[in-house]
């Protein structure tokens, strides 16, 4: 189940947002995607889910070339997201956005949903328990009838979390699950993304700005600026990187600068 990038390129028009990015997030592993605003990290999710197609190079995911599947496809093969900017249907509940994103895993026929036969009803009764199921990993249960909008930020983007689990991913993308979250909440997300990974054998790769949450859950980092990879390695390797500080600075490294 392991996600392979292999010399990734994509170009919008004469804008080059992805420019030969490799890595490798091995099964299982917690595997952070880093770098400043604009670094191409989200074009990254977006390639990987199908968004956008890239113009060179190979994604494949449990051995599967992901470039000809559609969207709906790559989220059937077991790839699932959380976006950058919250994205909950507003006029639903709690517990029916997670329903929302069932589909996928429905077994009966459309004639049976038609008529509402009995494998209708035993999908929805499957669906409804998963999803109270989740609900209650995210401590959610107890807003589950209130409208998904009425919840705090940082519950918000929990429950994004909880309606990509409902897909029931081998690979799971954070688009920046911890904006808008305090100190406490960052832990919690922390702990719960580890037991996530352990109770599912997901593997997770993680875009993330709040550095108290990338250095504290994963194993590798991967770093770009301007679409480039500029670091890799283990937290404290990528941590004391010259580049990845200049980067994050704004200041050019001081073996570039002083030549």
């Amino acid at each position: 189940m392991e996600l392979v990038l292999e010399h990734v390129c994509k170009s919008f028009g004469g804008l080059k947002a992805v420019t030969d990015v490799s890595f490798k997030v091995p099964h299982k592993a917690i595997y952070g995607l880093i770098g400043p605003n604009g670094a191409g990290k989200t074009t990254v999710f977006n390639l990987i889910t199908g968004v956008y197609k890239h113009d060179t190079g190979r994604i494949v995911f449990n051995g599967h070339d992901l470039r000809p599947l559609r969207p709906a496809q790559i989220a059937r093969a077991g790839v699932a997201r959380t976006f950058q900017n919250i994205r909950l249907f507003s006029q639903l509940t709690v517990l029916e956005n997670l329903l929302v994103a069932c589909e996928l895993q429905k077994k009966a026929s459309l004639f049976s949903s038609i008529l509402r036969l009995g494998a209708h009803h035993e999908d929805e009764r499957s669906m409804k328990k998963r999803a109270e199921e989740l609900l209650e990993v995210f401590s959610l249960r107890d807003v589950a009838d209130e409208p998904s909008t009425s919840l705090p930020y940082g519950n918000q983007r929990r429950l994004e979390i909880c309606r990509a689990m409902m897909l029931e991913p081998k690979l799971l993308l954070l688009d920046e699950p911890a904006a808008g979250m305090n100190y406490g909440e960052a832990e919690g997300l922390k702990d719960q993304i580890r037991w996530l990974r352990d109770t599912f054998a997901l593997t997770v790769v993680l875009v993330e700005h709040n550095m108290q949450v990338v250095m504290g859950v994963c194993e590798e980092i991967h770093v770009l600026d301007h679409g480039e990879t500029i670091a890799e390695g283990s937290p404290e390797k990528v941590q004391a990187d010259p580049k990845v500080i200049a980067a994050y600075l704004g200041e050019e490294p001081e073996e570039e600068a002083a030549g």
